[in-house]
């Protein structure tokens, strides 16, 4: 009985080896299948433009997309703490009359005190014949900056559990009043 015993410990004790290199194996493949994602080709990727109209003047509403919810502390040229809610129309091409490929809906604030940048957290929303959900961006504009990467942090539909980069090129500035960003867009990971 008692060498059994001692033969029934010797195989579990195989099976728990050749379970571990197993399981160590699989850890190892994964890791080194993340390591090779980093740099592969995104699974999407598009260039949108997203149009900011802000509200200045009172008898404007109609035609303004985002407005101040606070106003900032004055430092130089800079709003230092504005924060500002926006709805903003996003088009595939760079007029803010075409028609909208998506809305992005969230909020900004001036985080600097001696320069013009920006933190952004916003909800693409798309509701078209071609794609159909939301992206989440979110992440440091810093503007004197050519380009600079926001994070895409999830999605729905289309985008569900996406991941990616989100660069923003300035287009164009027309003062406090109205700015429109270039978005390119890259997908690494979305199901």
């Amino acid at each position: 009985m008692h060498l059994k015993m001692r033969d029934l410990a010797i195989k579990f004790s195989w099976i728990f080896i050749i379970l571990l290199i197993m399981l160590v194996s699989e850890s190892q493949s994964v890791s080194a299948t993340r390591k090779i994602s980093k740099y592969q080709k995104p699974r999407k990727q598009f260039v949108l433009y997203y149009h900011d109209n802000l509200l200045l003047d009172p008898d404007d509403v109609a035609n303004s997309t985002s407005a101040k919810v606070t106003s900032g502390t004055k430092l130089g040229n800079y709003e230092f703490g504005m924060v500002v809610v926006f709805n903003d129309p996003v088009t595939k091409d760079q007029s803010f009359q075409s028609p909208e490929a998506a809305t992005a809906q969230g909020f900004y604030f001036y985080n600097m005190k001696n320069d013009y940048s920006a933190w952004f957290a916003y909800t693409l929303v798309f509701n078209s014949s071609e794609y159909k959900g939301t992206l989440n961006i979110m992440g440091a504009d810093l503007m004197p900056e050519k380009t600079r990467d926001l994070s895409v942090v999830g999605g729905t539909g289309d985008f569900f559990m996406a991941r990616g980069i989100a660069t923003f090129t300035t287009d164009a500035v027309e003062g406090i009043k109205y700015f429109r960003l270039k978005m390119d867009i890259k997908l690494y990971e979305c199901y």
